[in-house]
C-alpha cells in the first residue's frame, strides 16, 4: 500500500511539472542554446571577416616599417610622404581615411614606436597588424646589423616547434589520448550535476514550501506518511530531470552533428588560425600541422574514450547527488513558511556543492592529488569531483567506495530529512533555526 501511494505522488509531480509551459520550453531552447554555444563561436571566426576598406595614412619617419605593410581587403597602407603628421592630424576629417599612423624615428638601441590616430576607438585587428609589421621591421634591422650570412633562417631553424603525442597503454595496446578531450568531458559532466543538482534540489524545496503555505500539505498528511509524500516529491522532480536530461542530449546531438556535417572538418583549424591572427600571433612561425592529420588525431582519441563508464558513472552520480541534497532542500522547505527564510538554512547545503566545484577545477590539473582523491571520496563532493577525475582513469575500488559512501549517506540523510519533514510541515508562524532543527530530530 505504501508503494502504491508513493507512486501515485510521484505520478503527480511528474504530470504537473511535464505539462508546466516553462518545462516545454526550457526543454527546447537550453539545447539549442548549448548546441549554439558549440558550434556558434567556429562559424563567427571562419565565415564572417571584418570591416573592408579601412584605409590607414602612414608617416615612416623610420624608413623600415612601411615595406613590411601589407595591404588586403580589410585594411589598406597608403604611404605619405609629402606631409608631416602634424599636417595630417590637422586635416584629418578631409583626408577620408580610418586611421593615421606614425612611425618615430630609430632610437640609439634602434627600437621605435607607433602612434595611432583616429576620430574613434581603432579595432584591435588594425592595431596589432601595425605592431605585427613593426616588429617584424625591427627585428629585421637588428638582425642585419650582426651582418651574419643567413641569420634570420638560422634562429627560425632553432624554434623548430616541437609536438607532443601521448598514448594511453592497455593490455600492451596504445591508443591516442588527448589532455584536452578529458578535461572537457570532465569538466561538461562535473559542471552538469552542480547545476542540475542545484536547479532541481531548489525545485523541491520551492515545491514544498508551496503546499505548505497553501495547506494542501494538511490534506495529504490525513492519507499518506509524511516520509511518503518526501520520497514521492523527491523521485518524481527526479524522473522529470532524467526524461528532460536525454532530451537535452537528444537534441544537442543531433543539433551539433547536423550543422558539423555542414560545415566542414577544417572549421575549427581555420577558426584557430583566424584567432591566432587577431591576436597579433605571426601564423607563419607555427608549425604546420595537416588540420586533417589533426582533426584525425582528434578522432582517434574520441574513439578511445569510455564513454559507457562515463555516461554510467554519470547517470549514477547525478542521482544519487541529486537524491542526497534534494532530501536536504525538502526538510529546509518544510521547516520554514516562505521562500525568502530559507536563505540562512539553505547556505550549509549549497555551500559542499560550491566546494566540490572549486576541488574540480584543481582536479584537471592535478587528478590523483589528496585533495583531489578525498574530494572524490565525500559524498557531499563526490559528484563533481569523481566526473573530472574519472575521465582520467580511476582504479575500480576508489570508485566502488565512493558510489557506496554517496548511497549510504544519501540513505542517511533521509531519513534525518524525513523526521525534520514531519514536524516541519505542520509547523506555522515560527522562522526555525539549527537549533530548532536538531530538536526536531530527537523526537
Amino acid at each position: 500500500m505504501g508503494k502504491s501511494k508513493i507512486s501515485v505522488i510521484i505520478a503527480r509531480e511528474f504530470s504537473v511539472r511535464v505539462k508546466k509551459k516553462s518545462f516545454i520550453l526550457t526543454t527546447v531552447l537550453v539545447p539549442l542554446f548549448f548546441a549554439a554555444c558549440m558550434i556558434v563561436p567556429g562559424l563567427i571566426a571562419t565565415m564572417s571577416s571584418g570591416e573592408e576598406g579601412l584605409k590607414v595614412a602612414v608617416v615612416d619617419d623610420s624608413g623600415i616599417v612601411v615595406p613590411y605593410m601589407e595591404s588586403n581587403k580589410e585594411v589598406i597602407f597608403e604611404h605619405v610622404t609629402d606631409k608631416s603628421i602634424d599636417e595630417l592630424k590637422n586635416e584629418f576629417e578631409s583626408l577620408g581615411v580610418y586611421a593615421v599612423a606614425h612611425v618615430s624615428q630609430l632610437d640609439s638601441n634602434n627600437n621605435l614606436s607607433v602612434s595611432i590616430f583616429a576620430d574613434k576607438q581603432v579595432n584591435i585587428d588594425v592595431m596589432s597588424k601595425i605592431e605585427r609589421f613593426a616588429e617584424k621591421a625591427v627585428e629585421q634591422k637588428k638582425l642585419d646589423m650582426y651582418n651574419i650570412p643567413n641569420l634570420k633562417d638560422i634562429i627560425d631553424d632553432l624554434y623548430s616547434g616541437v609536438k607532443v603525442n601521448s598514448y594511453k597503454l592497455s593490455q600492451g595496446e596504445e591508443s591516442v589520448s588527448k589532455v584536452e578531450i578529458y578535461m572537457i568531458i570532465g569538466y561538461i559532466a562535473s559542471f552538469m550535476i552542480y547545476m542540475f543538482v542545484l536547479l532541481f534540489g531548489n525545485m523541491v524545496m520551492r515545491s514544498v514550501i508551496e503546499e505548505k503555505t497553501t495547506r494542501i500539505i494538511e490534506v495529504l498528511v490525513s492519507s499518506v506518511k509524511p516520509f511518503q509524500i518526501l520520497m514521492g516529491k523527491i523521485i518524481g522532480v527526479a524522473s522529470v530531470a532524467l526524461v528532460q536530461f536525454l532530451i537535452w542530449i537528444v537534441i544537442t546531438v543531433a543539433a551539433v552533428s547536423v550543422v558539423s556535417s555542414m560545415m566542414g572538418p577544417q572549421v575549427m583549424a581555420e577558426a584557430g588560425a583566424q584567432q591566432m591572427q587577431m591576436s597579433g600571433l605571426d601564423v607563419s612561425q607555427v608549425p604546420q600541422v595537416s588540420a586533417d592529420n589533426e582533426f584525425g588525431g582528434y578522432l582517434e582519441a574520441l574513439k578511445g574514450v569510455n564513454y559507457f563508464g562515463i555516461i554510467g558513472a554519470f547517470i549514477v552520480y547525478f542521482i544519487l547527488g541529486y537524491l542526497l541534497y534534494s532530501s536536504m532542500f525538502a526538510a529546509i522547505g518544510a521547516a520554514v513558511d516562505n521562500e525568502a527564510d530559507t536563505q540562512q538554512l539553505s547556505m550549509p547545503v549549497t555551500m559542499p556543492l560550491i566546494i566540490g566545484l572549486f576541488i574540480m577545477l584543481h582536479t584537471f590539473q592535478y587528478p590523483d592529488s589528496a585533495i583531489s582523491f578525498w574530494g572524490s571520496i565525500i559524498p557531499f563532493t563526490s559528484p563533481m569531483v569523481m566526473m573530472a577525475r574519472i575521465a582520467y582513469g580511476v582504479p575500480a575500488w576508489e570508485l566502488a567506495l565512493s558510489i557506496g559512501l554517496l548511497f549510504a549517506t544519501f540513505v542517511g540523510m533521509t531519513y534525518l530529512s524525513a523526521k525534520i519533514y514531519r514536524v516541519g510541515i505542520l509547523m506555522y508562524g515560527k522562522k526555525p533555526g539549527w537549533k530548532d532543527l536538531f530538536k526536531w530530530l530527537k523526537y
